[in-house]
């Protein structure tokens, strides 16, 4: 591997690392308790690590231009939030964030309150961080950062295996609850993993506000948004031909005052 290639992996890491501390203070500051934040076992964040090293690529550029950099590091990374929801959404079948209840919010998925934050971290990042992390990195005797790059990608890949496998086991779980509602799916399948060891309960501890789904709930949901945008469209004709008799019976009105 180059010099580059080992600092962009250890900078990748690095910042995962402080996105993961980052969590788990406001979640102490908040809930007065330690959570495991994240989706992995380990202490790291990696959707903090993919924003900086996007960041690093897509804007250094930008260095010396702190508005468009906060801009640009805002639209980056609530692209990376709001892709990252969607995606684990559909594969898992869980809603793990909600930003519904603040004010400047998309569908829930990103707000103003993270997006504010990321471009201020953004600037920090392309201003700071980023070429003090590669200089020190480049300090690191050459055969040392190789084995440090391995042994992280190493524990990183393994400890991804494990986790998808947990949030399989929690979808599964969930496919098999005969609730109706997201409220009490979630809460049954708590309950079933409480007992399940530790791996379960990190996870489902981690994203203390996860709504969780079934397919079946999930078809019913899609169905009734059928029926909720076919009542919609026929509202709409209803309410179309309503107004064009109205213009036609004005437009016959009109003509008979008209006549001597």
């Amino acid at each position: 591997m180059t010099l580059q290639t080992e600092s962009f992996i250890l900078f990748f890491f690095a910042c995962s690392m402080a996105g993961w501390v980052m969590e788990v203070v406001c979640k102490l500051i908040q809930l007065r308790r330690f959570i495991n934040r994240g989706f992995l076992i380990g202490p790291y964040c990696p959707i903090y690590g993919c924003g900086a090293v996007l960041i690093t690529l897509l804007l250094s550029g930008y260095r010396g231009d702190p508005v468009s950099v906060f801009v640009l590091s805002m639209l980056l990374c609530g692209t990376l939030e709001y892709v990252t929801s969607y995606l684990m959404e559909k594969l898992f079948h869980a809603r793990w964030w909600d930003y519904s209840q603040k004010h400047f919010n998309l569908n829930g998925r990103v707000c103003a309150n993270t997006l504010i934050p990321f471009g201020l971290f953004g600037l920090l990042l392309v201003e700071l961080v980023q070429p003090l992390c590669f200089d020190g990195f480049a300090r690191i005797p050459d055969a040392v950062r190789l084995a440090l790059c391995i042994a992280l990608c190493a524990l990183f890949v393994t400890d991804a295996v494990v986790s998808v496998t947990v949030l399989g086991k929690i979808r599964r779980t969930a496919n098999l609850s005969e609730a109706d509602d997201t409220e009490n799916i979630t809460r049954c399948v708590r309950e079933k993993l409480a007992e399940q060891g530790m791996l379960m309960r990190r996870t489902l501890r981690a994203f203390p506000y996860a709504r969780l789904y079934s397919n079946d709930l999930l078809t019913r949901m899609k169905a009734q948004q059928r029926r909720l945008r076919e009542e919609a469209r026929a509202k709409k004709r209803e309410l179309r031909e309503e107004l064009n008799r109205r213009e036609e019976k004005l437009r016959e009105d009109i003509k008979r005052l008209k006549r001597p």
